[in-house]
């Protein structure tokens, strides 16, 4: 188990950054891979977009977009 995650890190670990729109507007968030991709099984989970996810996440947020999408995600995965 442990080496498949091994295996696994550098695609997950490496940063990519895409653009957002966040309440319409245009910005650019970068994140690892495995949190897009979490990402984007929630907003499907919830039957909305990933921009209207994080809109919802930017809505709740004190710091970094970034940091909040993080946070969201491990929460996530926590419950």
């Amino acid at each position: 188990m442990i080496s498949n995650v091994v295996d696994t890190l550098p695609r997950q670990s490496a940063n990519k950054k895409r653009s957002v729109v966040v309440a319409g507007h245009r910005t650019s968030v970068s994140l690892e891979n495995v949190f897009w991709d979490h990402l984007r099984k929630v907003a499907k989970a919830r039957r909305m977009s990933v921009n209207e996810l994080v809109t919802e996440i930017d809505r709740d947020r004190d710091g970094s977009l970034s940091s909040a999408i993080r946070v969201f995600v491990l929460h996530d995965l926590r419950d």
